[in-house]
């Protein structure tokens, strides 16, 4: 289990242009950060690189001594401002194909649907759900197959203002459990956090 994200010196480009440069900051076994900068500064570029998909142009990104392609395989959920599903298949299609690729268990889908009430909307295609809906069922997998540290990019956006409440619930949770989250955020998180900024 990850227990520590470590980023020391990072530097991140895109194309020729360098997003910034000597980012450091930790993340410990029940902390979240609220991760901000403006548009464009790096900060899904930056969760990208944690979960391995970008290699830095310099610096070190660290998973506290856990092997950082175990630590990424096993360790890791993603959720991009993107919602990244399939909108030709129905919500419990894409919860089940998601959840089964992350290794849940039933039982831990259902619960996903149970917490985040899903259980109306999964006999309907994805393209007819709300873009809060959408997220919702996004946000399932990170309950349906548990994993250590959360990597959200503008996780509330979409959602109103009692579902942000109930997912501050669903992250305080996580936290108490020894998780992590690191969350790239225009508006404040709904709970306590640190505070990462990316300037160029």
């Amino acid at each position: 289990m990850i227990e520590f994200l470590t980023v020391q010196g990072l530097s991140l480009a895109r194309g020729d242009r360098t997003l910034f440069e000597g980012l450091a900051f930790s993340l410990g076994s029940g902390q979240v950060a609220a991760l901000t900068g403006s548009n464009g500064a790096g900060k899904t570029t930056l969760l990208r690189a944690i979960a391995g998909f970008i290699r830095p142009a310099a610096g070190v990104i660290g998973f506290g001594g856990t092997d950082a392609e175990e630590a990424r395989s096993g360790g890791i959920h993603l959720v991009g401002h993107q919602d990244g599903l399939k909108s030709g298949r129905t919500a419990r299609e894409e919860l089940s194909f998601q959840a089964a690729w992350a290794g849940a268990a039933p039982g831990d889908i259902e619960t996903a649907v149970e917490t985040l009430d899903l259980h109306r909307l999964l006999d309907m295609e994805v393209r007819k759900l709300s873009a809060g809906q959408r997220r919702r069922l996004a946000l399932a997998r990170l309950l349906a197959a548990p994993r250590a540290l959360w990597l959200l990019d503008e996780p509330l956006s979409p959602l109103d203002a009692r579902w942000r409440v109930r997912f501050g619930q669903i992250m305080s949770r996580h936290l108490e459990g020894g998780g992590l989250i690191l969350a790239a955020v225009h508006d404040a998180l709904p709970i306590p956090a640190l505070s990462v900024e990316i300037t160029a």
